[in-house]
């Protein structure tokens, strides 16, 4: 039975819908995310969620009781927010002991409690300090230790590591995966970064103009996108218009000059369907022009730059007809990698298997 329900909540502001109509569940123990641009309505559904903000229409449903009547302070949800929002004049221990104090707890059991809350977030020689004494990623979990000292049904985070830098980001990553399968409690996250959403999330709900475009497992969003804003919106992504040529166990499509690939069937793609086909620049393979490639679907190009990022190189090829395509190269040999030069004759291909034909 799921933990918490959304049943087809609108939220208007004026003639601007926010949220249209949008149904999901989450389960007990999950990490569940919503992703999406700014101005999805990702916010305003946490809002709802904490009582901050009501549905026009709709239902939200926690351990079966409808929310609706039920202020956010009876609410058994704690939120944690990117500005951290502790108290400046409350030492660490002050600021994670509020919620306990505010519903009536013993001082013995609070005592314990922010003990076990500080060691938690690795934090417990930090309870007699203040806000202003701490740095970004420690007021960080201050707030997270805050958040689940009372050990909500739910805990909401609305872009909580938005406000770090990228090293301090990744490691706090690490802390939310090891913090929530310790705790069990379930986490509504909300984030606008793809990658943050794909390391941490059990299940990821893609928003798109107050809309949920694809609800799914990380891997199967990221490997099989259900429309051309999820595809691009989930990390980098090679795109051309496409149209069915001949539709049987596997897809033939023209892409325009390009010429011909083969792709995965796709359920409804009848010959003379429309739409674009989508390919990761990982699933690309480069070689030298003149190697022999194994794969149904390549082309002759010339590099046209290229992007090291350390780990991997992208290269920028330029295809016939003016077209070109990404390619990531991994920089796995030993010693220093050997690039593809800019103007380099290349041969680019990838497996009837790999890529996608979306129509919507």
């Amino acid at each position: 039975m799921a933990l918490l329900e959304v049943r087809n909540v609108t939220r208007r502001f004026g003639d601007f819908t926010a949220v249209d109509n949008v149904s999901f569940a989450v389960n007990p123990g999950e990490f569940f995310t919503l992703l999406g641009p700014s101005g999805c309505g990702k916010t305003t559904i946490l809002r709802m969620i904490a009582g901050f903000d009501l549905p026009d229409s709709g239902a939200i449903i926690l351990d079966g009781v409808d929310l609706k009547d039920i202020p956010p302070e009876r609410r058994p949800i704690h939120t944690v927010f990117q500005s951290y929002a502790l108290f400046p004049h409350l030492s660490v221990a002050q600021n994670v002991a509020f919620p306990l104090r505010m519903a009536g707890k013993p001082d013995a059991d609070i005592a314990t409690a922010v003990k076990a809350a500080l060691q938690q977030v690795k934090l417990d020689d930090k309870g007699k300090s203040f806000p202003h004494e701490l740095s970004g990623g420690q007021k960080q979990r201050v707030a997270l230790a805050r958040g689940l000292v009372n050990r909500p049904r739910l805990l909401l985070l609305d872009e909580p590591l938005g406000a770090l830098d990228a090293k301090l980001r990744e490691q706090l990553q690490i802390e939310l995966i090891r913090l929530q399968q310790d705790v069990g409690v379930t986490f509504v996250f909300v984030t606008h970064a793809q990658a943050e959403a794909l390391a941490l999330s059990h299940r990821i709900a893609v928003m798109n103009e107050g809309a949920i475009e694809q609800l799914d497992e990380p891997d199967r969003l990221y490997g099989f996108p259900q429309s051309r804003f999820v595809a691009d919106f989930i990390g980098n992504v090679n795109m051309y218009d496409a149209v069915v040529k001949t539709a049987g166990p596997v897809l033939e499509l023209t892409l325009g000059s390009l010429g011909s690939v083969m792709t995965p069937r796709r359920d409804g793609a009848d010959a003379g369907a429309k739409g674009v086909f989508v390919i990761r620049p990982e699933q690309v393979v480069i070689r030298a022009r003149g190697e022999r490639s194994p794969d149904s679907n390549s082309f002759e190009g010339t590099v046209n730059n290229f992007l090291y990022i350390g780990d991997v190189t992208t290269y920028i090829v330029d295809l016939p007809g003016g077209h070109k395509i990404e390619a990531l190269l991994p920089n796995s040999a030993p010693g220093r990698a050997k690039f593809f030069e800019i103007g380099d004759p290349v041969h680019v291909s990838w497996k009837a298997a790999a890529g996608a034909f979306l129509d919507r």
